[in-house]
């Protein structure tokens, strides 16, 4: 009988046991998703530090957005654009926001969730300057562009008999553009337009050529995650989707843009 007592207890001990394990599993399971999520950080109206150096801009407001709808627990950090996709393949974060264009090479280090803007490159140069940008035409001419980006890797592939200059950020190379040390600026339309092309420093200034996408220049902009990281990429395809049925995506976009990106 005192045998049946004990295997009694011991029964209930380990149903006990059980239920707390389910239950600790259960809250554990609750949490939320937790990501660290880069961003550029120099690059406004992309993405930039304020005053108090937190970061702000377009891409970090789509970032927080996109958290809220995959109910996760996000931290936005700024990292260099060299170290960006090293960065991401290291884990040092867990998906990359930074108006990265979608290209051919990228695809071969990280996938990319569906576009959700698309990106014009133009080139910028003095007004009367001829509006042929052409390799043969910019021969012997000194173009500045942001080292890492889609254009550097345009400029470094098509006008090889031009002199190039690579900049940390676009703004040195407008810098370079105002003082004479470079011929020509070669980068993202919109951000020329919103940024740049406002300044009384532009007002000498105008842009070239056609507008150009596609190839080396990229089939829009996609957010990056590490390879194989399907789970991610769905939920991140779907919170695209839900922001963009809802309206948020447009409520962000005009709040920098006078027009669509899309």
């Amino acid at each position: 009988m005192a045998f049946l007592v004990s295997l009694s207890r011991l029964n209930l001990r380990i149903a006990i046991a059980v239920l707390l394990t389910a239950g600790f599993a259960c809250i554990v399971h609750a949490q939320p998703a937790s990501y660290r999520i880069a961003t550029e950080g120099t690059y406004p109206p992309w993405s930039f530090k304020d005053s108090q150096g937190n970061l702000q801009g377009w891409d970090v407001d789509i970032a927080n957005a996109l958290c809220e709808k995959m109910k996760a627990k996000c931290e936005i950090v700024a990292q260099d654009w060299d170290g960006i996709i090293p960065g991401l393949v290291a884990r040092k974060f867990d998906m990359i926001v930074a108006s990265m264009a979608i290209t051919e090479q990228r695809r071969q280090r990280v996938d990319f969730s569906d576009k959700y803007k698309d990106t014009i490159s133009r080139f910028v140069a003095k007004k009367g300057t001829p509006g042929d940008v052409s390799p043969a035409s910019l021969k012997g001419k000194t173009i500045g562009v942001q080292r890492g980006s889609i254009q550097a890797g345009y400029l470094s592939q098509n006008y090889k008999d031009s002199e190039i200059k690579f900049y940390d950020t676009p703004q040195a190379a407008e810098l370079d553009l105002v003082a004479g040390r470079v011929d020509y600026i070669f980068g993202n339309m919109v951000t020329y337009y919103v940024g740049f092309m406002k300044t009384s420093d532009a007002a000498n200034f105008a842009f070239l050529g056609p507008e150009m996408k596609g190839g080396l220049l990229g089939d829009g902009n996609g957010i990056a995650v590490r390879k194989g990281d399907t789970a991610l990429l769905e939920k991140i395809n779907a919170a695209l989707a839900a922001i963009r049925a809802d309206g948020t995506y447009d409520r962000i976009t005009a709040k920098y843009f006078p027009f669509k990106l899309m």
